[in-house]
């Protein structure tokens, strides 16, 4: 599944690009706005699997192929009875989780329309990087479904409650600046620059400590399930079994890290 360094690898579904210690995950059906299809799920689940087991591969950038969208969610064409609260149990491939799942960074690279179960992908990654050109919706209320990939919850988390509301009541389409006011979006950027943008911020993950930014953005997560009290302890608790484990040589090799950064780049 995996490609070589500097390869390309592709399924029907899938184009998997690998620079290094990158790896884009190009959801592959333009044709159908990238539609979430059965196969084009089973796919994601498994690749992002085999990246997640490769200790080669420091990041994930996640975008969907052509210009018009990321993914406009779920392909309600293939099956009538297959609804978003039962895809998990009809063929085990919930994207949502897989990313979740995976503890490689997951950056996505939202390049066009990113809708209802576009953006449950999208809230789900680590980081979310957007064009100026992206727009996002929550039409499940048009549709007349109820979201099952926990759409619901981590967009009022992320937004608070009532912006929440705002965009999953209506269904109404978000343009990429709103977006980035309303805290969804890292940042928005010119459509030819970003996956450029993606790339080199995806770089500076993969030139850090991968034991540390494992373990930080896990702690980071996992404190979100938590009460704040609980969650400071929590960092304490984790942060001395993580400094018991380093030697000086990793001290050393630590701060040889930081005072090569460069400290000209910013995002």
């Amino acid at each position: 599944m995996l490609c070589s360094p500097e390869d390309e690898y592709m399924t029907s579904c899938l184009i998997t690009t690998r620079s290094g210690a990158i790896v884009v995950v190009t959801l592959n059906r333009p044709s159908v706005l990238n539609a979430l299809s059965r196969e084009l799920r089973r796919e994601f689940c498994t690749a992002l699997q085999h990246l997640d087991d490769d200790p080669s591969v420091r990041a994930i950038i996640l975008t969907g192929a052509g210009e018009r969208a990321f993914t406009a969610g779920l392909d309600l064409t293939e099956t009538a009875d297959e609804l978003p609260g039962t895809i998990e149990r009809v063929d085990g491939a919930n994207p949502v989780a897989a990313i979740e799942a995976c503890s490689k960074p997951v950056i996505a690279a939202v390049n066009g329309l990113c809708i209802t179960g576009g953006m449950e992908i999208a809230l789900a990654c680590d980081i979310v990087f957007a064009a100026r050109t992206a727009r996002f919706a929550d039409t499940h209320v048009r549709v007349g479904l109820l979201p099952g990939w926990g759409l619901s919850q981590r967009l009022s988390r992320q937004i608070g409650r009532q912006r929440a509301k705002e965009i999953s009541l209506s269904g109404n389409f978000v343009n990429a600046d709103r977006a980035f006011a309303l805290g969804l979006v890292n940042d928005v950027v010119d459509p030819t620059e970003l996956m450029s943008h993606c790339l080199e911020f995806a770089k500076s993950i993969a030139d850090a400590d991968q034991d540390t930014v494992g373990a930080y953005s896990k702690l980071i997560d996992d404190g979100l399930a938590c009460t704040f009290a609980e969650a400071v302890e929590l960092e304490k608790l984790r942060c001395a079994s993580h400094a018991s484990r380093l030697d000086a040589e990793d001290i050393a090799n630590g701060m040889k890290r930081a005072q090569s950064l460069n400290r000209t780049q910013t995002f």
